[in-house]
């Protein structure tokens, strides 16, 4: 580390130009080559899978994203009115023409039957693209929404709504105001921290790079393999607050070398050479907990493991290479102009920690059993919430309620139900018979009776005839819940169709298979999937960051007690997103729509993304008490000193990555904002609760116990360090009485 930190201090233009040039080529080819996200939930193999797969085969060419323009007439007006029929027609005649348009179901056609509602006031058409939402360029849904919503048609009243994903992406922000919030937010913190503006801009220059070289390797990543359209936004809110971090806590240690009267050269190859191992390390355990998600084996969340892990990748390698470049520019200006001055009265002197850390730290010491005790209740208050966690997708009827998407939801739940925005899809299919070369036709009379059951099952509001295909082997009806897409009682309905329904119609036809299919099918399957996986997930994450504490601090009550803080924070902060966003407490002041259910895949993220996170408090605090520990070999004085030296450092990183974690909310996005409220939450509670109270307390109660390993497995482990001390001798805090317990004991380094 020191060596390649003593080259890009030395050759800094050099190293500068190479991050500049790799953001600037990255930038300029995912510009070229344009976007190609994907955000297929289907899971091969469920039952909504195959369905999807036999659709596919069976009506070739109808594969493309189905959007709805929904309007509807004022009172005394039905969209039968000569007028309204006009308009509309001649609107919808227009989108049939516009480039990417594959075809447009009009209710005034006879394809279009039943979509008027029984009022007569409300109608829909069903527009479907030649492509799936992701691949259909955002102009393209922009012209039907230009002339679907145009002053000719909206007039005397006329209200005129659409839907659908294509459509829901032009609602999607395209500004950076979040970014840009979060980033500002943070350069006050450092600055307000370092008191110099050139020491708090290189945190933020050094994460820019950063992060922008990601977005843009992510964008091109897509074009790879399959990644979902919000992973470029959820790497950057990722390596915005780690990269931010992991800078901050450099920049804090060649700060301290220069007070010590290093050179400005010296002071940051030091820094490197001792805080850089840490940033390698917390980084690493980073990517780890991202990288576990690969062990689910789901495409979907492949791409964003590896997206995601990019970002964190680059971020530690800036800091360790581009950061020192930009400290040797800049030079003393590290330091306040005060820090400056008095360091030229006074001379170098170690920083010894005073002021609250060290009063903090020594009342911590005072009282653990009562401090464990509020922050043990503080956390399992918060987590009551999760009990109630209802895993789903979330559909337009969440979004804000201004959106053209969130109207067209309303409207049609209004006119045909809840359900009309969220069917089934029963499809049926029948083999050839062995050794026939020529399709097996459907009986007709089969599927008389399948829509016979269907409808009299309960939760079922209407089904549509059976549309069969050419080769007569393959149909498809359309069930139509009597409940919304997100609802529990839809859940309950697949479940009840593929466990009670089906299986007796199937053994009366024997040869014909019968699937439920759909989005909402789709998703609760895609849920399932993960459900089943999290517990490996979670263990493979838990002991592969235990192993790594072990190795880093040779003890086996840290890496138990890490475990345990990371379970506690995920799981209260899975309560904040429920209050939320399931119960809505406050989503909708905040712009984020309705209450809704938790999104199937935010668990595994999160758990990987806060395991991370919780890692690097857990390094950077706990490897100053080792330091002491192996030093003095008296718990009482490690934990104290090692919560009092790092304590300020680790407080004003966790600010800065709440306030970058906050902002995101600005997004609009539901789906950000649920992981920005969500990471902001988890890292308020790791770092103000956690680290700074309950784990100082513990370790206080565990006295020595928490340096404890058996002597064999000492052995048998290698020697790692994250973190080498530096020259000066250590702090010095006032004197505290001993427990019997804890008196100094010699322990070999």
């Amino acid at each position: 580390m020191a060596a390649l930190a003593r080259w890009c201090v030395r050759h800094r233009l050099l190293a500068v130009l190479i991050w500049l040039l790799a953001f600037g080529g990255t930038a300029a080819a995912a510009t070229a080559a344009g976007t190609a996200f994907s955000n297929d939930y289907q899971v091969p193999g469920t039952e909504s899978g195959k369905a999807g797969d036999l659709l596919r085969a069976g009506f070739p060419g109808q594969g493309g994203d189905t959007d709805t323009v929904v309007w509807r007439t004022p009172p005394g007006q039905t969209a039968r009115t000569p007028a309204v029929e006009q308009r509309m027609g001649r609107a919808l005649d227009t989108i049939a023409t516009l480039p990417g348009v594959g075809a447009v179901t009009s209710p005034y056609r006879p394809d279009g039957t039943g979509q008027i509602s029984p009022d007569g006031r409300t109608a829909y058409a069903v527009v479907t693209f030649d492509h799936q939402a992701d691949a259909v360029p955002r102009a393209q849904a922009q012209a039907v929404i230009d002339v679907a919503r145009n002053p000719v048609t909206e007039t005397d009243g006329l209200r005129v709504e659409l839907g659908g994903r294509a459509v829901g992406l032009t609602e999607a922000p395209t500004s950076h105001i979040a970014e840009a919030i979060g980033v500002a937010v943070a350069a006050v913190v450092l600055f307000l921290a370092f008191g110099s503006l050139a020491a708090s801009l290189l945190p933020i220059a050094t994460a820019l790079v950063s992060v922008g070289t990601a977005y843009a390797g992510i964008t091109l990543l897509g074009h790879a393999m399959p990644v979902a359209d919000f992973a470029p936004m959820l790497g950057t809110l990722i390596g915005l607050g780690v990269g931010i971090d992991y800078a901050l806590f450099l920049v804090t240690r060649h700060r301290t070398g220069l007070k010590r009267g290093l050179p400005v050269a010296e002071a940051a190859v030091n820094a490197v050479a001792t805080t850089g191992r840490a940033v390698v390390f917390a980084g690493a355990t980073v990517c780890i907990a991202l990288l576990g998600m690969l062990v689910l084996r789901l495409n979907f969340l492949n791409g964003v493991a590896i997206a995601a892990s990019l970002t964190v990748v680059l971020t530690v390698a800036a800091s360790v290479t581009l950061l020192p470049a930009l400290l040797s520019y800049i030079g003393m200006r590290a330091l306040s102009r005060r820090e400056r001055r008095t360091l030229a009265e006074e001379g170098p002197r170690p920083e010894l920690p005073t002021g609250f850390a060290a009063r903090w730290s020594a009342f911590v010491e005072r009282r653990p059993k009562l401090l464990g005790a509020v922050a043990a209740v503080v956390m399992a208050v918060l987590a009551l919430p999760t009990l109630s966690l209802h895993l789903g997708t979330s559909d337009q009827g969440n979004n804000p309620a201004g959106s053209t998407t969130r109207q067209a939801y309303d409207l049609l739940a209004e006119g045909f139900g809840p359900g009309m925005n969220g069917p089934l899809a029963v499809v049926a299919h029948r083999d050839a018979a062995a050794g026939s070369g020529s399709p097996a036709a459907l009986d007709p009379a089969a599927l008389d009776r399948l829509a016979g059951a269907l409808r009299g099952t309960d939760g079922v509001a209407a089904v549509t005839r059976p549309l069969v295909n050419r080769a007569g082997d393959t149909a498809v009806l359309t069930v139509v819940p009597d409940s919304s897409p997100q609802s529990r009682d839809t859940s309950d309905l697949v479940d009840r169709l593929r466990q009670d329904v089906i299986p007796p119609l199937e053994g009366k036809d024997g040869g014909t298979e019968l699937y439920v299919g759909g989005v909402t099918a789709g998703y609760d399957d895609f849920a399932e999937v993960i459900v089943g996986k999290l517990p490996l997930f979670v263990g493979v994450v838990i002991t592969l960051g235990c192993v790594l504490l072990l190795l880093a601090f040779r003890s086996v009550g840290i890496p138990l007690k890490a475990a345990a803080m990371n379970v506690a924070a995920v799981v209260s902060s899975f309560g904040v997103v429920v209050a939320v966003f399931q119960w809505g407490w406050g989503s909708e002041p905040m712009g984020l729509g309705s209450a809704g259910p938790i999104e199937p895949f935010l668990p595994v993220i999160m758990v990987s993304v806060l395991f991370g996170l919780s890692m690097d408090y857990q390094v950077f605090l706990v490897s100053r008490m080792y330091e002491e520990w192996l030093e003095t070999g008296d718990n009482r004085r490690a934990v104290r000193i090692g919560l009092a030296e790092t304590s300020r450092v680790i407080n004003s990183a966790a600010v800065i990555m709440i306030s970058v974690f906050l902002a995101f909310v600005l997004s609009g996005d539901r789906l950000i904002a649920m992981f920005g409220i969500a990471l902001a939450a988890a890292v308020a509670l790791d770092a103000f609760v956690l680290r700074t109270l309950l784990v100082p307390a513990l370790m206080h109660l565990l006295g020595r116990a928490n340096w404890w390993l058996p002597a064999w497995l000492d052995r048998l482990l290698p020697k790692i360090s994250i973190e080498r001390p530096d020259e000066p001798p250590h702090a010095t805090l006032p004197a505290q009485r001993p427990n019997a317990d804890d008196r100094p004991a010699a322990v070999s380094r």
